[in-house]
């Protein structure tokens, strides 16, 4: 699987591909080859494009490896609006789901391949707290932040 680096102002990231589209999108490149193709080097691109407030919605062909639930759950990401935030409980209910769900749903969240892409971070707690992201809850916070989902703190 051809695979890249890309530098972005909250880390060098790691993307990983196949001839189906993006696959993963790693908060570290650390052991990755670069070994780029069109795919990554256009979510290079758009990553870029995002970090610069030129972009707010991802267009690029995904190779998802997950069960059935978990890629409905992290296909929802992507019809959260820039700039906005819904809860667990809330993507469920899109979902089709009841206000049960919303621990499985967290979960399918937990495992995105691909964040930022897939926004989870835009998903936060019933309360407005942010809860869980596999970056750290930094990086949730400066991400919504960039969106104008947050204000800056002090």
């Amino acid at each position: 699987m051809p695979s890249r680096a890309v530098d972005t102002p909250i880390g060098t990231l790691g993307l990983v591909g196949s001839d189906g589209g993006l696959s993963r999108v790693r908060w570290s490149a650390n052991g990755l080859p670069d070994e780029s193709c069109a795919v990554l080097d256009d979510a290079a691109d758009q990553l870029d494009a995002y970090f610069a407030g030129e972009l707010i919605e991802f267009d690029l062909p995904l190779d998802l490896d997950g069960t059935e639930f978990q890629q409905q759950c992290w296909l929802a990401l992507a019809t959260i609006p820039y700039g906005q935030t819904v809860s667990y409980g809330e993507q469920a209910r899109r979902l089709g789901l009841g206000p049960d769900a919303a621990r499985a749903v967290g979960a399918a969240n937990g495992q995105n391949p691909l964040p930022l892409v897939l926004p989870c971070h835009r998903v936060i707690g019933a309360d407005g707290s942010l809860t869980g992201f596999g970056g750290g809850l930094h990086l949730k916070r400066f991400l919504l932040e960039h969106e104008g989902a947050l204000l800056p703190l002090g």
